[in-house]
């Protein structure tokens, strides 16, 4: 063990990482030697050195390839996150270098994907115009992973439930309840009054299983003693739920963010029937194994900031000018600096062509 601990703390280099995680890309010698430009004897003779100073075996010989031992798996793991780390460290420090207070990665559920983090981005762009932000977009099974090996920074959106929280730090941003919605051709549509019972004929659009809003949603209509319906598809698609209610019947649950939005432009429409409170808050969350970020924290600020600016917002358009400021020209809130003249007669030309479909 002296000699494992003397070996790691004096030989091992950031190139055994890089080494180790390739192989386990390629599985193959010949491939991953020529992916990093070296000899295959070259890199045969590293992973010799490397196993001999470890003294452990980290991949299998065949003649298919190489495949990692228990101990390669091991060690690749915490050498894919080692390299994020490293890469992490070096955008934030020619951020710093540079001026552009570095990279953000960041994840985002379709929760906060659609008003949200788009409204906190275009804040922190007007502060800080040359950072640089990476956004992708998924469930949180998905994500997590992609945080706990440093590949994301934060993710955006319905904060996670007790179970899979563990490890994480969060942020409250925002309440945001659930709404039951529909196309605006439904015949429910146009009903003042609903009961849980006039669902039932319906086809739904039901959250996949393990997804945050699928078990809370099962329980109310256990409660209101309805049958989780046949009909139905799964998807947490924003984009598919939309199109299939336009064409179909069926009724879905929608955060009350997205359910607004759609039925703002006349898309969609809300169902009045209450939902009991199903799911956590919105807000962020982030690994507590690696300190935040500072560019990190600029973006959870402008999030906070965007919220406190779009509370008292009822549409699209005037949540949009509560947070970056009205296109005729009015006071911005919450920025540091004024949108360019053409970009606001753009957005009050776009305002009026909205105003005179509707109309």
């Amino acid at each position: 063990m002296a000699h494992f601990d003397s070996y790691i703390r004096s030989s091992f280099k950031p190139r055994n990482l890089q080494l180790l995680v390739t192989l386990d890309d390629f599985r193959h010698l010949g491939r991953a030697a020529a992916s990093i430009n070296v000899t295959q004897p070259a890199v045969s003779k590293a992973l010799a050195e490397l196993e001999r100073g470890l003294g452990m075996k980290l991949f299998e010989r065949t003649a298919r390839g190489v495949h990692p031992t228990i101990y390669g798996e091991c060690l690749i793991r915490y050498a894919r996150t080692t390299l994020s780390e490293l890469a992490h460290v070096r955008d934030e420090l020619q951020g710093l270098a540079s001026g552009s207070s570095g990279n953000i990665r960041v994840g985002v559920l379709a929760t906060a994907a659609l008003a949200l983090l788009p409204a906190g981005l275009a804040l922190l762009k007007s502060r800080y115009p040359r950072m640089r932000v990476l956004a992708r977009e998924g469930t949180m099974e998905t994500l997590l992973p992609e945080l706990w090996l440093g590949n994301l920074d934060l993710i955006v959106g319905r904060l996670p439930d007790d179970r899979i929280k563990h490890g994480l730090s969060e942020k409250m941003l925002m309440e945001e309840g659930v709404r039951l919605v529909a196309g605006r051709h439904h015949p429910l549509a146009w009903r003042r009054r609903l009961r849980w019972t006039d669902l039932v004929e319906y086809p739904w659009v039901f959250p996949p299983v393990n997804t945050l809003l699928r078990g809370p949603l099962e329980r109310a209509f256990e409660h209101h003693g309805i049958p989780i319906p046949e009909n139905r598809i799964e998807t947490l698609s924003v984009h598919v739920i939309r199109g299939y209610l336009q064409y179909t019947d069926a009724i879905a649950a929608l955060s009350e963010d997205v359910s607004r939005y759609y039925e703002s432009l006349g898309l969609l429409s809300i169902l009045p029937l209450d939902l009991p409170r199903l799911v956590r808050p919105v807000g962020a969350v982030w690994s507590r194994q690696r300190p935040i970020a500072a560019g990190t924290q600029l973006l959870i600020d402008c999030l906070e900031d965007a919220v406190r600016a779009g509370k008292a917002a009822r549409s699209p358009r005037t949540a949009r000018e509560a947070v970056v400021g009205r296109a005729d020209g009015g006071p911005i809130a919450g920025t540091q600096r004024a949108i360019p003249r053409s970009v606001r007669a753009l957005l009050k030309r776009g305002d009026e062509e909205i105003s005179s479909r509707n109309d």
